[in-house]
């Protein structure tokens, strides 16, 4: 059996104290990814340090329009609070189709911004994953890989982040807060996903020791009729084959301002800025919107058995737009 000690802190201060003073310790919020690596053999912290006491909880509204989301908020709070739902209702639907309704109400936004990919070869140690033991391959690069990522990839990793909240907050803009030893950050969440190219374990950019404490969405007038599309093979829990964040201002009938980002099909939350950017000043026709996503789909690196998402993706972006603009249903 692998021992495993266990610290309860009540302060950032604390939490932050109490890893950076050891080797091999982890912060432990909902637990909902960080237990399961651990029963599997796949990480194996010598101290799980509890930092659900920190007062860290809250959805503020911000002068800007925006909102600040502590992170230890629990998904299902954030889903359901009135300046999200009003505000950005594409992030509440991310959240809502983010995981099962029990996963919902213990997973943290921090929590859920830094989960590990869903890659069975990340999850199986019997097999080689890049993520897991640095150079030892990559097996889903010619393995069963119907569920990876076809932007974004290197040939040493090709694993999808899984999360959905992420796509959201991609095309949105957020920065995420961090406190470390003497230190904190504001990094915007574009930068904190990074590509595998050859350091697929390096995930964040966050050193030993760093807590997550907000995620600041600023003010942006078209989130409010902003919409989330998610594909994936069952409705019920799963992840997506594919998924979509669109959000867009259309005036005259054409698209004055436009987000969008993808989930399900690149090896971080993918902001699809090509296509915003030819997008922009066209008509807000499904003919512009299917010429904008080939063209963000044009770098795509299929392989053996996911294919089909190149098409898949297309369709989705087409469809997400039609929905958002006609107010974001469907």
């Amino acid at each position: 059996m692998r021992p495993l000690a266990y610290a309860r802190v009540d302060t950032v201060d604390d939490a932050v104290a109490t890893v950076v003073t050891g080797p091999g310790r982890a912060f432990l919020a909902g637990g909902t990814t960080e237990v399961d690596l651990w029963r599997l053999g796949v990480t194996a912290p010598e101290l799980l340090v509890d930092i659900n006491d920190v007062p860290l909880a809250g959805v503020e509204e911000t002068a800007d329009g925006g909102v600040r989301i502590g992170a230890l908020a629990r998904m299902s709070d954030v889903a359901g609070a009135p300046a999200i739902r009003q505000r950005f209702p594409g992030l509440a639907q991310a959240l809502l189709l983010g995981a099962s309704e029990q996963l919902r109400n213990m997973a943290s936004m921090g929590g859920n911004l830094c989960q590990r990919v869903r890659c069975a070869y990340f999850r199986d140690t019997a097999t080689a994953c890049n993520k897991r033991d640095p150079g030892s391959g990559c097996s889903a690069l010619h393995g069963f890989n119907r569920g990876h990522a076809i932007l974004g990839t290197s040939e040493h990793c090709i694993a999808t982040h899984p999360s959905d909240a992420a796509v959201a907050l991609v095309a949105l803009d957020a920065v995420v807060q961090t406190v470390g030893e003497n230190r904190s950050r504001n990094i915007a969440i574009d930068d904190f996903f990074l590509l595998p190219a050859d350091t697929p374990h390096l995930e964040h950019p966050l050193e030993y020791g760093d807590f997550i404490t907000a995620i600041d969405v600023p003010g942006l007038p078209l989130a409010r009729t902003s919409h989330y599309l998610k594909l994936r093979d069952r409705t019920s829990y799963e992840f997506a084959l594919v998924s979509v964040f669109a959000a867009a201002h259309v005036d005259g009938g054409f698209i004055r301002d436009v987000r969008l980002a993808l989930g399900g099909v690149g090896t971080k939350p993918w902001r699809a800025r090509r296509a915003e950017e030819i997008l922009l000043g066209r008509p807000a026709t499904s003919q512009f919107f299917r010429e904008a996503a080939e063209a963000e789909l044009a770098d795509a690196v299929p392989r053996t058995y996911n294919g089909f998402k190149v098409e898949l993706a297309t369709r989705a972006i087409v469809r997400a737009l039609d929905q958002t603009i006609a107010g974001g249903t469907g």
